[in-house]
């Protein structure tokens, strides 16, 4: 019986699902989209619209990676860290709508952002200032 160790077959791990890489940006392409969309969006975060040097600015998917968005220039934007962790993963019009505030200062300052991202922001600033009403 000291020896059925020596029998025993070690189970493999069943593979894990749901995990994708995330797709891998070249770090110059990365520092290229970032001063791009810096330059677009007036140097300011779109969210609390407060001015910003390019050393503090942050990258935020305005559709988050996590639900599919893409590293593409009509869905990146320039926010400050505050601002870019308090969206998080969230769905633009799921921010906008606790957010009506940072949905105004979206639709100022996101220049070059899809036209249906910034028409959610619209119809989400009317919706909560028609609930505020």
């Amino acid at each position: 019986m000291s020896r059925l160790w020596q029998f025993r077959r070690p189970i493999g791990r069943a593979p894990r699902g749901g995990f994708e890489r995330r797709e891998s940006i070249p770090p110059t392409l990365k520092r290229a989209l970032k001063t791009a969309a810096w330059r677009d969006c007036g140097q300011r975060c779109v969210y609390c619209g407060v001015g910003m040097p390019l050393a503090e600015a942050t990258l935020d998917h305005v559709h988050p990676m996590a639900h599919g968005g893409r590293s593409q220039p009509g869905n990146l934007v320039v926010a400050c860290g505050p601002c870019n962790r308090l969206k998080g993963d969230l769905h633009p019009h799921e921010f906008f709508a606790r957010r009506p505030d940072a949905a105004e200062n979206f639709m100022r300052y996101a220049r070059t952002v899809h036209r249906a991202l910034k028409r959610n922001a619209r119809r989400a600033v009317s919706l909560a200032w028609a609930d505020a009403a």
